[in-house]
């Protein structure tokens, strides 16, 4: 499982040009030569101008990350990648190195990026599907900006299906792309009647407007429309489901510790989300789907969707457990990760899962080695929703996070730093873990005190 690789073509400000110029067949060659004589200075000042806090992927960090790849997943049957395949600031950056050029220009530029990414991590796993769906970022016209069937999606869907065989189901998924920017199929051997729905929660997010800046709910509500509709269908013909996209529902966590917003005296959460119907749809769902995969916070999270307002006791097919996948790319000061999982296919089970991360954020001579591996973290038999909800509640029995598994959770959560990011945060942000509402989490964090 790989998430928010965020390339920066730009690393090397002077080989922009070339970049432009170039065919996607043209960028290995470009991007792996040398350094141009004041790469650093150059970048350096490209940061400032950006206003940038962090470096992302370079191309040594994404060539290493793949390479590890080959190595620690060998015998992978398919890769999923939970969207952010371009740097942060890519406008800005564009319009610094290649001053000048249009917007669909700049577009095209994005276009390139997106199928340089994808064609290099086929290359790395040639014989396995890639799974992939759209982040924020992932857009011919800004940071949570996007136009439904639009010149973008039409381009991008070839981009991002265009390793799966040929099919009258992949023209369905390239078409409900194309209007979209999310897609439905069946995964390939050995997974057995599993289907992957690939949202593309850009729309859903409280940041999102359209290309020209405005507000618009109404994708949204389509994909809300086209997602029930397909998970109507996997029930239909007795498959099971996972689902995919970039931002997770839920709590904001992050964004409130950072405002030191403090939900009990009224001044309301943080959503990542602008409204609850996706969860909503998806847990009335959750006999069907067997796992969710986001990522977004860059962070190697779980949680747990299920009824905030449920006075019973739930049972696994009332629950979804969710995987939040760490970051290949560097920029929050985290090491750069990915996930090697192991699946049953009859079930659709995630069985167990191994996080490996690098040495150094640049790549050059970097080792990869496994963080943690899931059941010997937390002596747990699958990644599955009776066993996450086991966790969560030991979790809350554990305010002052001294168990072994609130240790483990809170050590990994920020691959390769031990220093307990969230440990001051700790009962709140178990709260956001297992309330997917803003009322059901207040709920839980007011009733504690905290």
């Amino acid at each position: 499982m790989l998430s928010d690789v965020h390339l920066d073509p730009f690393y090397d400000p002077a080989k922009v040009k070339a970049l432009v110029g170039a065919p996607v067949s043209g960028w290995e060659t470009i991007l792996g030569g040398p350094d141009s004589p004041h790469r650093a200075q150059d970048y350096a000042a490209l940061q400032r101008a950006c206003g940038a806090k962090g470096a992302d992927t370079s191309n040594a960090l994404f060539q290493s990350s793949l390479g590890a790849v080959k190595v620690r997943a060998a015998h992978a049957r398919f890769v999923t990648l939970s969207g952010d395949l371009i740097a942060h600031n890519f406008p800005c950056r564009f319009a610094a190195t290649a001053p000048g050029k249009s917007q669909s220009e700049y577009a095209a530029f994005v276009e390139k990026t997106m199928a340089y990414v994808m064609g290099e991590i086929r290359k790395a796993v040639p014989d396995a599907p890639v799974y992939a769906s759209l982040g924020n970022n992932d857009s011919g016209c800004g940071d949570y900006r996007m136009d439904p069937n639009g010149d973008f999606l039409a381009a991008a869907s070839g981009i991002m299906l265009g390793g799966l065989p040929p099919s009258e189901e992949k023209d369905r998924a390239l078409a409900d792309f194309a209007a979209g920017g999310y897609y439905s199929v069946t995964m390939a051997a050995p997974m057995q009647r599993t289907r992957l729905i690939v949202l593309n929660d850009l729309f859903m997010s409280k940041k999102y407007v359209t290309c020209e800046g405005k507000v618009d709910p109404e994708p949204a509500a389509n994909e809300i429309d086209w997602l029930e509709k397909e998970l109507a269908e996997a029930r239909q013909q007795k498959q099971k489901v996972w689902v995919m996209g970039h931002i997770p529902p839920g709590v904001d966590i992050y964004t409130m510790a950072r405002k030191m917003r403090n939900v009990c005296d009224g001044r309301g959460e943080d959503m990542f989300l602008s409204s609850g119907k996706m969860a909503d749809v998806l847990i009335a769902n959750a006999d069907e789907i067997r796992l969710a995969i986001f990522a977004h916070t860059h962070m190697d999270e779980m949680r747990l969707l299920k009824p905030d307002n449920s006075t019973k006791r739930l049972t696994p097919k009332e629950m979804i457990a969710l995987k939040m996948v760490p970051s290949i790319t560097p920029v929050h000061g985290n090491a750069p990760a990915f996930t090697v999982g192991v699946v049953n296919p009859a079930t659709a089970a995630l069985v167990d899962f191994t996080v490996f991360d690098a040495s150094n954020s640049t790549g050059i001579d970097a080792t990869w080695s496994k963080e943690y591996t899931y059941s010997q973290a937390y002596h747990e038999p699958a990644f599955a929703p009776l066993e996450v909800e086991r966790l969560m509640t030991e979790f809350k029995d554990d305010p002052g996070a001294k168990r072994p598994a609130s240790q483990a959770f809170i050590r990994y959560f920020y691959a390769g730093d031990n220093s307990g990011l969230i440990k001051p945060l700790w009962p709140e942000y178990v709260c956001a873990l297992d309330h997917v509402t803003g009322q059901g989490f207040r709920d839980c964090v007011c009733a504690a005190g905290h």
